[in-house]
């Protein structure tokens, strides 16, 4: 195993990969001396007599280089491929192997049955290969074999990257690319429904003539088993913030390199390739129908979250001028890879009449399959409701009662005076905070409390505190759960949610005002800490913010002094230094972090309440660098008696 791939050999790879398909979809088989995966002689005939695939006269089979996965091992199933031939990693399998696929693999190559169908009803078999020299010579080969045995066998070549112009694609022609998998879905789906060879061969070329596609990739791909030297050429390597446009599926070179750019702009120059028609070397097709395709496939090492940014990115470029397209169908996933490539493809299928007098295009896109290389899970019913329904549900969530006054009053001044200089002591320990955070967490634990402090400090500039502790409180929480999030969000906005409930628990409501004062704090946060533990184990001593929130409600049960209170959880937070953790992610991480640095989550609640307090100056910068640095020092106390709001 190296740092690059957990199989190394290529050749184990690939057979490995083949026999996998035969694991997951237990309908095929596999020539394993072959590298050919195929459907199993009678798979299916225990079904409905009458359905489709009895019917069935014509066999598609495709392949290629192993290392474009899914495509097209894991496209054989009925409804679409019957069998697929395998090469080594990006490189053509051998006539041999066409071959005996057509001969011997598949149903419909009897030259005696194929007659018995009758003039414009011939079934036979149909090859369907990519445009790359290797694939169409030996494809090409194996076909013309398969002919001189007298087997009804066409073949259909697919080259739909416009990566590469006319000019510089000369007599070889487009490449071909992920538009193939339309092809070959659309043709199989033809086939399934007992067509004869010959429409499903001019399907598949109207077909493979509708499709434009291009690419662009982040970085080429390593092939394993190969050295890394062999492809550390100048031309190969991609430098940081670099994306090349066009780059090819076997890592062939692509139309240009830009440096510096975002996604929008990026989609935006892909787009122009595949629409410009003023583009005379790349103008390959007029997309001029009023029903498109649109797939959006990934090469292999992108993640589903990015993809789905790129696809809103192209579907919204689509719709906008000059184009105004608005695809009737939108595919998004892995259907052919590089490899592990970090990049993307589109292709746009101009969607025209099959002229066979049955179903259309859109129709046999929607025919159902039984690969499991073929994600499209969309019914054709949702996709034509979306023209009448664009219902949604909008009304807002909140609950429709208004928070009660719970009957505890401070004065909302000094409360707030107080208030803000808690959360300005969290923002000016940001640096310290996420300094231990990044020694035994993942380092945003500084920053989430910030951007908690920070939209705390916005919504009480314009919406001031009132002088009743729940209705304020309230309007609070909901400033937190819509910017914290991760697990120490969660725990805040359950803490004090629970507060403003024992707010009221502990008030006596309108009719009963009452001070605001240490005690009635403490009840009221004694009431919430039992409620929080309710949804986690943490307790003191297992090295999270609870060591700072209990010492904290301890001390102001006993004393009802919010300094004294403030000082415990100071306390608290640093005993977290050396405490192995039970709970959170310091857990996994391992490692002697701990004994170096205090719980994150912590020592951040410390500051909140020593500011609060107003033992912590926020305006002195100093401290935070002297703490972010290690230093010790940095707690500063000030005169005067500090209260609870």
């Amino acid at each position: 195993m190296s740092n690059r791939h957990f199989i190394n050999d290529p050749q184990h790879l690939v057979l490995t990969s083949l026999q996998s398909t035969t694991l997951l979809n237990p309908g095929v088989a596999l020539d394993v001396h072959n590298k050919i995966v195929y459907l199993r002689p009678g798979y299916g005939h225990n079904h409905d007599a009458s359905s489709s695939h009895q019917r069935q006269k014509v066999s598609l089979i495709s392949g290629g280089g192993s290392g474009h996965e899914p495509s097209f091992s894991s496209m054989v199933g009925r409804g679409l491929l019957s069998a697929c031939v395998a090469g080594t990693i990006f490189a053509s399998p051998s006539a041999e192997q066409v071959r005996t696929a057509i001969m011997g693999r598949v149903d419909n190559n009897d030259p005696q049955q194929q007659e018995n169908h009758g003039n414009g009803g011939a079934g036979g078999v149909l090859v369907v290969v990519m445009n790359y020299t290797g694939d169409v010579l030996n494809f090409g080969l194996a076909v013309e074999k398969a002919k001189a045995a007298g087997v009804n066998v066409e073949m259909v070549v697919v080259g739909d990257d416009v990566g590469v112009g006319r000019t510089k694609a000369g007599k070889v022609g487009r490449r071909g690319i992920a538009g193939t998998v339309l092809v070959q879905k659309i043709a199989g789906a033809l086939a399934a429904q007992g067509r004869s060879l010959k429409e499903v061969t001019r399907v598949a070329n109207l077909v493979a003539e509708n499709i434009v596609s291009v690419g662009a990739s982040l970085e080429h791909v390593h092939v394993p088993g190969r050295r890394a030297e062999v492809e550390g050429a100048e031309f190969k390597v991609l430098r940081e913030g670099e994306v090349e446009i066009g780059m090819g599926i076997h890592n062939e070179q692509g139309s240009s390199r830009e440096r510096g750019i975002g996604l929008p702009e990026l989609v935006g120059k892909m787009l122009k390739q595949l629409l410009d028609r003023e583009d005379k070397d790349r103008g390959f097709l007029n997309v001029n129908s009023n029903e498109v395709v649109l797939l959006v496939n990934n090469l292999g090492g992108v993640s589903p979250l990015e993809m789905g940014g790129i696809v809103t990115e192209v579907v919204t470029q689509l719709g906008e001028k000059p184009y105004g397209i608005k695809p009737v169908r939108i595919l998004s996933g892995t259907y052919m890879t590089s490899l592990n490539g970090l990049g993307f493809s589109i292709s746009l299928l101009n969607v025209v009449n099959t002229d066979i007098g049955g179903p259309g295009m859109i129709d046999l896109l929607d025919y159902p399959c039984e690969a499991t290389g073929w994600t499209a899970p969309i019914s054709k019913l949702t996709w034509e409701e979306q023209r009448d329904n664009k219902n949604t549900r909008e009304n807002d969530a909140k609950s429709e009662e208004e928070v009660r006054p719970c009957g505890l009053t401070f004065e909302p001044q000094e409360a707030q005076k107080q208030l803000v200089a808690g959360l300005k002591a969290v923002i000016a320990a940001e640096p310290e905070v996420t300094k231990y955070d990044t020694t035994v967490g993942d380092g945003d634990c500084g920053i989430g409390l910030k951007r908690g402090a920070e939209a705390i400090l916005s919504h009480l500039d314009s919406n001031p505190l009132t002088g009743d502790a729940a209705i304020d409180l309230s309007k609070i929480v909901t400033v937190v759960e819509q910017t914290m999030d991760g697990t120490s969000g969660a725990l805040y906005g359950i803490f004090l949610n629970a507060l403003v409930a024992s707010l009221h628990t502990v008030g006596g409501g309108e009719s009963d005002k009452k001070a605001a004062d240490g005690t009635a704090w403490a009840a009221a946060l004694k009431l919430s800490c039992e409620a929080l533990s309710k949804y986690t184990p943490a307790r003191p001593g297992d090295r999270t913010l609870i060591d700072a929130l209990y010492p904290f409600v301890d001390a102001l049960e006993k004393t009802g002094d919010v300094k004294k209170a403030a000082e415990a959880a100071k306390q608290g937070a640093e005993g977290t230094k050396g405490m192995k953790a039970n709970l959170g992610r310091t857990v996994y991480i391992g490692g002697s972090g701990f004994e170096q640095v205090p719980d994150p989550g912590a020592w951040g609640l410390a500051k909140f309440f020593l500011g609060l307090a107003g033992i912590e100056k926020s305006d002195d910068s100093s401290s935070s660098a002297k703490q972010a640095k290690g230093s010790d020092d940095g707690w500063e106390e000030v005169t005067g008696e500090a209260e609870l709001p």
